[in-house]
Parts: structure tokens; sequence; C-alpha cells
């Protein structure tokens, strides 16, 4: 048991939110909450991950 790691990500963002309304398709929304089940995570959490890895990986040509 001794490899065994209780393993926290750090929070990126910290301080002041906002609140963003957006418009998705109805497949979509349930591919994120079949994602949210599967991890544990809320949507807004899957939503903000995603969110975050794209603007990381993003290449503007």
């Amino acid at each position: 048991m001794a490899d065994k790691k209780l393993i926290i990500p750090l929070k990126r963002f910290k301080g002041e939110s906002g609140v963003v309304s957006v418009r998705l398709p109805n497949d979509l929304i349930k591919s994120l909450d079949e994602i949210a089940d599967k991890t544990g995570r809320t949507r807004n959490e899957i939503i903000q991950k995603c969110l975050e890895f794209s603007v990381e990986n993003l290449e503007i040509k």
C-alpha cells in the first residue's frame, strides 16, 4: 500500500470568478454529464478543465 498516493491538483485560478452563459448542443451537454458522472467532478469543473486545456494548447494561425 505504500505506492498509493492521493493526488489533489492545484486550483489554477484563485480569487474572484465570473459567470459566463453559453448555449451548447444537447449532445455535448450529455457527453459532459457522462464525463462528470464517471470522474466524480461537476459539469462546471469538467468545462473549466476543458477550457483551460484548450487555451493552453491553442495555436492561432
